[in-house]
């Protein structure tokens, strides 16, 4: 029992010591429960992290057991069926072993029968000899009946295909320029750069830039056209000699209003696009319309109205070519006269 509150002899000086002492004191138990429970959460999760490696490290194994003994199941069943491809190979090479055996005896049983036959007709046409000159022929033209045909001749087939008929009039005849073109055709679609080493990933549908390109044309008409840029460019870096991909490029680069690539791109189609024969002239005007339609989007009104006379010489009875001519003149003349 306290017989005071208050300590007597005690001024307010050392009281207020003692106070702070006091709180210094108490600060540092609480820091050194705090750093106590700091240090035994810490302990806590690095148990906790232990054990989740171990479990992960566990599962982790246990999925590579399943895909070694997966493995090792699929190379059992796959030597198994090896061995009964090779058994049932060996068998039917055995059987045909055995049929030619068997077609070797018959074939020997009849040239001896026939032998047979062949000395029984001589020695009776030798007993048979007295009746005369006519009964020996008869027997005898008999016997070169009953003898085995000689073995077929060998030889050789002569194919000759028809050449490819050009819709050109024999006054108008671009043979040599016809031949050219489909020679370039042709290597185009020999051209395959399927060694780039990020295209090895690709599947084999996806190294044919034909399957690319109908791809991309999918993709075009449902009017995803960055995809199908991404489409044209892969076929392009598999096989740059196609004129058909730049071109279909620059209808997308116009969609996108990415003018000077679509100029670019069309250019580029027009250099593969020679020598100008008939086969080639759609894909042509093609060209020139789209090039001239990205000039004259950038403006430049007396370049894209070259491009469109020169598609008009393709084809001068198209009235929507005619029509768009005759509006980018129109704005020429209306430009010159305002300067």
């Amino acid at each position: 029992m306290w017989e005071t509150l208050s300590v007597s002899g005690v001024d307010k000086e050392m009281m207020q010591r003692i106070r702070e002492k006091s709180i210094l004191q108490a600060q540092e138990r609480a820091k050194e429960a705090a750093e106590a429970k700091a240090a035994a959460r810490r302990e806590d999760q690095k148990y906790a992290l232990n054990v989740m490696m171990k479990i992960e490290e566990e599962e982790r194994k246990k999925i590579e057991d399943m895909k070694e003994n997966e493995r090792l199941k699929a190379t059992k069943e796959l030597e198994a069926w090896k061995e009964c491809q090779r058994k049932a190979e060996e068998q039917k090479r055995i059987q045909r072993e055995e049929k030619f055996c068997e077609q070797g005896k018959q074939t020997e049983e009849e040239r001896n029968k026939l032998k047979h036959k062949s000395l029984t007709r001589i020695a009776a046409s030798r007993n048979l000899a007295t009746k005369g000159r006519n009964s020996e022929n008869i027997f005898l033209e008999k016997l070169k009946q009953d003898s085995i045909p000689a073995p077929r001749s060998v030889g050789s087939i002569k194919i000759n295909f028809t050449p490819r008929v050009f819709p050109t009039a024999l006054r108008e005849s671009q043979v040599a320029e016809e031949e050219e073109w489909l020679h370039k055709q042709a290597e185009a679609r020999r051209a395959l750069n399927t060694d780039i080493p990020e295209l090895s990933d690709l599947k084999e549908e996806e190294k044919n830039p034909e399957w690319l390109k109908d791809k991309g044309n999918k993709l075009f008409a449902k009017e995803n056209y960055l995809a199908a840029i991404n489409a044209y460019n892969l076929a392009i870096r598999l096989n740059n000699k196609i004129p058909l991909l730049y071109l279909n490029r620059a209808a997308c680069h116009l969609k996108l209003k990415n003018l000077h690539k679509a100029i670019e791109d069309s250019s580029k189609a027009l250099e593969l696009l020679t020598p100008p024969v008939a086969d080639n002239a759609n894909g042509r005007m093609k060209a020139y319309i789209r090039r001239g339609t990205a000039f004259c989007q950038l403006e430049l009104y007396i370049e894209g109205l070259q491009d469109y006379e020169a598609a008009l010489k393709i084809d001068p009875s198209n009235k929507i070519v005619q029509n768009d001519a005759e509006k980018i003149r129109k704005i020429i003349q209306g430009t010159e006269l305002k300067s």
